[in-house]
Formats: C-alpha cells, sequence, structure tokens
C-alpha cells in the first residue's frame, strides 16, 4: 500500500496549474488591447472604369483634354516631351487657359506610384479646384 501512495503523491505532484498562466496571457490581451492605437489608414477614393466595359467615343474636335502620361519608371510625359514635376502645374495652367473645358487625363503605368498621380492631380486642383481629373491606367503588351 505505500508504494500506491507513493505514486498518487508523485501524480499529484506532476499535475501543473494552468490557472495562473491563462490569468496572466488574458491580462496581457487585454493591456495591449486597450493600449493599441486604432489608426485609420487614409485612401484615394479613384474611380478606374473597368476595361471591358469601355466604349470606344469619338473625341469631341472643339474639346482638346489635358493627356499626361506616367511611364513605370514615374516619368511624366506631355507629348513626346518628358516635363518635370515641378512645372506641371505650369503646363497645364498654360492649355487650361487655352481651353477652359478641358479635363485633365492622367494615363498611368500599372507600375507607377501613386504619388505621381497625386502631385499631377494637385497641380491640376491649384490651376482651378473645380477641373476634373482622371485616371487612366494602362499596361504594357509584351
Amino acid at each position: 500500500m505505500s508504494r500506491r501512495r507513493g505514486k498518487a503523491v508523485e501524480e499529484e505532484k506532476a499535475d501543473i496549474d494552468l490557472t495562473p498562466m491563462l490569468d496572466v496571457v488574458f491580462i496581457m490581451l487585454i493591456f495591449f488591447i486597450v493600449t493599441a492605437s486604432f489608426v485609420k489608414e487614409k485612401a484615394l477614393d479613384v474611380n478606374v472604369p473597368d476595361p471591358d466595359q469601355q466604349v470606344e467615343t469619338p473625341p469631341d474636335p472643339d474639346k482638346q483634354n489635358i493627356l499626361l502620361t506616367v511611364n513605370s519608371a514615374d516619368e511624366i510625359w506631355m507629348g513626346s516631351s518628358r516635363i518635370d514635376s515641378r512645372a506641371v502645374r505650369a503646363r497645364i495652367a498654360q492649355l487650361y487657359a487655352e481651353n477652359p473645358q478641358a479635363i485633365v487625363i492622367v494615363r498611368a503605368h500599372n507600375k507607377s506610384s501613386a504619388d505621381t498621380y497625386v502631385t499631377i492631380a494637385d497641380a491640376a486642383k491649384e490651376v482651378n479646384p473645380n477641373i476634373q481629373v482622371s485616371l487612366v491606367p494602362f499596361e504594357d503588351k509584351r
């Protein structure tokens, strides 16, 4: 019988009480949830047309739009000339003065950064806060 008691005592000593550890884990979890700062991400609300549903409409000859192209290296092109990001506002202002009904169309490569589009949109809004700026993404067909 003494052997049996010895095993029972050993079995009782071998049991580990997990309650204090779980208490500590829950307290830490509550601490981190309460102290975490919830940051709301800012994003651009860009309406991109569905490429499958695009209908080709002939351009209005009386209305010339301002077309800027951004390649994958974030270089800004207007026509066949490359322009610096600091000169975008002046070029848009010049073309907008000639045609106040024009809208700014930014044809941006899929791999270009959003910062370049934001720079162009901000420059256009400095020229006229009511000017329409459209984003048209494109991809190299290789």
